[in-house]
């Protein structure tokens, strides 16, 4: 017993000496932020919401949905098409991909989770990340920039929406997004 107190005091002071000698950084440097970048982006949503290539699909929804004709509590994964203008054969420049939930009360309102990631042009192999609410059914609406890799590193900012086409089978959305970022 007094052997196992002593080596337990023996156990406790060498752990303590590491604890005092070790650290968690390896040099304190100064900050030397770089200089802060202002980026306007143009373009447009394509999303297919039915046929041979939807888009835009229903993963989940509450059961307490199929006794309303207001989608509460759905939540669908899409991957939407990013273009240059709302026509269909417009140069592809990459796409937005992630989940939405719509909640419903009197109108529809969504929230949003997207990357949107960019394929061609001077911003290829960047994106931006948007989580926001959407009140989707708003001609023209605000979302949040929250982030983003790339050249879009750090990145914090709002897009503008604007729906440009809207039925049962198609929607496009115009973008004009401000992203500020290093």
């Amino acid at each position: 017993m007094k052997g196992t107190l002593v080596l337990t005091w023996i156990l406790i002071i060498y752990l303590s000496h590491i604890a005092v000698q070790s650290q968690y950084y390896s040099e304190i440097l100064p900050y030397d932020p770089e200089p802060v970048k202002v980026t306007n982006l143009h373009f447009y949503l394509h999303e297919a919401l039915k046929g041979q290539n939807p888009t835009a699909v229903n993963i989940a929804q509450a059961n307490i949905t199929n006794n309303s004709s207001v989608p509460f509590a759905t939540l669908a994964v899409v991957d939407d098409i990013l273009k240059i203008g709302p026509e269909d054969n417009s140069e592809v420049i990459g796409n937005a991909q992630g989940l939405g939930l719509l909640l419903a009360g009197n109108t529809t309102t969504g929230v949003m989770y997207s990357d949107f990631g960019f394929t061609a042009g001077k911003f290829n192999g960047s994106s931006i990340s948007i989580f926001s609410r959407n009140t989707i059914i708003e001609p023209g609406r605000e979302v949040a920039v929250v982030g983003g890799r790339g050249k879009f590193r750090m990145a914090k900012g709002f897009a503008l929406l604007t729906t440009y086409f809207l039925n049962t089978t198609a929607v496009i959305i115009e973008f004009n997004v401000t992203v500020i970022h290093y």
